[in-house]
C-alpha cells in the first residue's frame, strides 16, 4: 500500500517565514515552485508550475484559457467580419477569473524569490486578462469584477520591472518606471470598491518607498559626488576645500 504521509517531508523542510519558498524540478522534468505552509494545525506544501498554467493544465488544448477565448474572438471576427457581437458568458468569465487567481498566487511567490522576469510575464498576462474581460464580458458584474485590482497589479509589475532594471544598473530607467506607474495608478478611473481605494493609496505609497530605496542604491555621478563633498565642506567651514571643489564643478560644465 502506498504511503501518503508527508510528515518526513515537512520535518526535512521546517517552516521559516523568511525562507518558505523554493524552486525545484519535478520528476516530470518540469520546473516548479514550492511554498511551505504553516497555519497552526494545518501543515503542508503548495506546489505550482513555474511556466504555463500554475496547475499544469491545458484548458481547451491551449496553454491558457485566455488564449482559447482570444482565439475564439478572432475566429468570430473572421467569420462575421467584425468583432462586435462576441461576448463571454458567465461560465467563461468564471474560468478566466479562476485562471487569473492562479497566476496571481504564483507571481506573489515569484516576487519573494526575486524571479522578476516571470513576475513581469505573469502580471502582464493578468493585465491582458483584466482588459479582455472588461471589454467582452456579457454581464456588467463580470466586466467589472477585476477592475478593483488594477492599482495592485500595476504596482507589482512596476516593482518587478524596476528591480530588474536596478539590478542591471539602469537606475534612471527604473525610477522612470516607478514614476510612470505611480502616475498611471493615480489616474485610474474610479472603481466603486473598497479594495480599489485601499490598494490605490497603498500602492502609490509603496512605489514612493521603492523609489527612495533605489535612489539610495544609485551610484553618484561625478557631479553629484562633488556637490555632496561641497555641502560637507561648507558644513565643516572648510572654505578653502570648498573653493577647490567649486573649481572642479566649473570644469565639469553646466549639468545637462
Amino acid at each position: 500500500m502506498m504511503n501518503h504521509d508527508i510528515s518526513q517531508i515537512l520535518e526535512d523542510w521546517k517552516y521559516d517565514p523568511e525562507s518558505n519558498v523554493r524552486r525545484i524540478r519535478g520528476e516530470d522534468g518540469v520546473a516548479k515552485i514550492q511554498v511551505r505552509v504553516d497555519q497552526g494545525a494545518f501543515q503542508g506544501i503548495l506546489q505550482l508550475n513555474l511556466d504555463g498554467r500554475p496547475d499544469g493544465k491545458r484548458p481547451h488544448d491551449r496553454d491558457f484559457a485566455l488564449d482559447h477565448y482570444r482565439a475564439t474572438r478572432d475566429e468570430h471576427e473572421r467569420r462575421v467580419g467584425k468583432v462586435e457581437g462576441f461576448q463571454l458568458d458567465h461560465p467563461s468569465c468564471e474560468e478566466l477569473f479562476e485562471e487569473s487567481a492562479q497566476i496571481y498566487g504564483r507571481y506573489v511567490f515569484l516576487l519573494q524569490v526575486k524571479d522578476y522576469e516571470r513576475v513581469i510575464r505573469d502580471t502582464e498576462r493578468n493585465m491582458n486578462c483584466f482588459e479582455f474581460l472588461h471589454q467582452y464580458a456579457a454581464l456588467e458584474d463580470d466586466r467589472n469584477n477585476l477592475q478593483k485590482w488594477w492599482p495592485y497589479i500595476i504596482r507589482i509589475h512596476a516593482t518587478a520591472l524596476s528591480m530588474q532594471l536596478a539590478d542591471d544598473g539602469r537606475f534612471e530607467r527604473a525610477l522612470n518606471v516607478l514614476r510612470e506607474s505611480r502616475e498611471r495608478i493615480e489616474g485610474l478611473e474610479h472603481v466603486d470598491a473598497e479594495e480599489f481605494h485601499t490598494e490605490r493609496e497603498r500602492s502609490m505609497e509603496a512605489l514612493d518607498e521603492l523609489a527612495l530605496e533605489l535612489r539610495g542604491r544609485k551610484p553618484l555621478s561625478e557631479r553629484e559626488r562633488l556637490e555632496k563633498e561641497l555641502e560637507d565642506a561648507i558644513a565643516d567651514e572648510a572654505f578653502e576645500q570648498a573653493a577647490q571643489i567649486r573649481d572642479q564643478l566649473r570644469e565639469l560644465g553646466e549639468p545637462e
